[in-house]
């Protein structure tokens, strides 16, 4: 190769390293973020929160509310918003008392605080689970569980199996039946399998009773579209429902009425069903705190309502890694994002940084829930005790972890929200 190719091409790789090299991300915390760092200076806190922005939660509600298609109702995920005072709140902004629940221990809590409330298990549950609900239950509190629990079934053995449990407790035992409508993650497959089902309900009417179907349609719109178009797989699924309703109305009249709970959807895809799809009821909560898996097109004008917030414990100018070899300082001078060092207080949530812009994870360095590294550049301003935030990737299982949720109304009021009590150890 002659010299001056060689510059040339020498020129070019130079040329195209610069171009690939990360520009600064960073930026400090927004108007936004900068007061809710003073909220939580003025609060004297001093560990990771969860914090529940009233303001954006009523908003959220009030979209989701305004978009409900004429005969649809609404019912609230309550896995997805795991406190009593949350739920309570929700229920106020959407005047919902209709709530989906997937764990026993929140079921007797809600029964027990909200006895006007409507409860449609969201997926079916050991007979054993059922049987401690009924044994927890609270008397004479107004709850009727014989009117207000709906149990989901999908199979003839399980509803064999809550038969023998509603007889042995002399109760009428209030059945969905749940369907596969394209998931695959069970339920009945086809409509002629209800009929089993139907059968045993019909023979044993003073134990049973059929309160409709459920059908969780999440994989709508999450195959690429080269696959199948969110318009087919939608179809696809309304039509799966809609023979279930159509064998019921059909082959059992009998069991028919015009108030059965037909339910579906989800965050997702509740905006998808219009005058035109089988469901009389469709149900969400994530979408109301807008974790980060629900940035989708469908929810773009949903605002995250939840965020964690760590103070800054240790801030260090630099990228020092472990090891004898100099990894650390030839990444910083590759990526200017590299260039600060913090460690947060806690850690290793299923979230991502959100404010101040242009914080990261250390791969390399690897996560930690005591003292987790981020990395950022000295854009962000940030100093020791300082806060930084994050966004939980989903709300059901994050919302758990840091004890009473802080609940903050467009003031700045502070109002402490205990999460529902998971029942451990019993």
């Amino acid at each position: 190769m002659k010299r001056r190719q060689f510059l040339i091409g020498a020129a070019a790789v130079g040329l195209g390293a610069w171009w690939l090299k990360p520009g600064d991300r960073g930026a400090p915390h927004n108007d936004y973020f900068s007061n809710l760092q003073s909220t939580l200076q003025s609060l004297g806190a001093g560990r990771p929160l969860l914090i529940i922005d009233r303001q954006r939660l009523a908003a959220n509600c009030e979209r989701l509310i305004e978009n409900l298609p004429a005969g649809k109702a609404f019912r609230i995920v309550a896995k997805s918003l795991p406190s009593l005072a949350l739920i309570r709140e929700v229920m106020a902004l959407t005047g919902s008392q209709r709530l989906m629940t997937f764990h026993q221990p929140f079921m007797n809590a809600l029964a027990a605080a909200e006895p006007g409330a409507d409860l449609l298990l969201g997926k079916p549950m050991p007979v054993a689970a059922a049987a401690q609900f009924y044994a927890e239950l609270e008397p004479d509190n107004g709850f009727d569980p014989a009117a207000q629990v709906q149990w989901l079934i999908d199979s003839l053995a399980r509803l064999e199996q809550y038969l023998a449990l509603a007889q042995s407790l002399q109760q009428r035992f209030r059945i969905s039946i749940e369907i596969d409508v394209g998931l695959h993650r069970g339920g009945l497959r086809q409509a002629e399998d209800i009929d089993s089902l139907l059968n045993l309900i019909r023979q044993h009417p003073q134990h049973l009773q059929l309160a409709g179907l459920m059908g969780y349609d999440a994989h709508v719109g999450k195959m690429p579209g080269f696959i199948e178009s969110t318009e087919t797989s939608l179809r696809k699924s309304n039509a799966i429902y809609q023979s279930f309703v159509d064998r019921i109305r059909n082959q059992h009249s009998d069991l028919w009425r015009d108030d059965l709970i037909l339910n579906g959807a989800g965050s997702p895809t509740i905006r998808l069903h219009d005058e035109s799809s089988p469901l009389n009821e469709v149900s969400a909560g994530s979408c109301l705190v807008k974790g980060t898996d629900f940035d989708l097109p469908l929810l773009e004008d949903f605002q995250p309502a939840a965020f964690i917030a760590t103070p800054v414990l240790k801030k260090l100018d630099g990228l020092t890694m472990p090891g004898p070899l100099p990894i650390g300082s030839l990444w910083q001078s590759w990526d200017p994002n590299r260039a600060t060092t913090l460690f947060i207080y806690g850690g290793k949530w299923m979230a991502k940084p959100e404010s101040p812009a242009g914080l990261s994870e250390n791969s390399l360095y690897g996560s930690s829930s005591n003292q987790m590294m981020l990395n950022g550049s000295a854009s962000q301003q940030l100093s020791v005790d300082d806060w930084i935030f994050l966004r939980p990737t989903q709300s059901e299982a994050v919302l758990l972890q840091f004890g009473d949720l802080l609940a903050l109304d467009g003031q700045r009021q502070a109002q402490w929200w205990p999460p529902l009590d998971a029942g451990h150890g019993r």
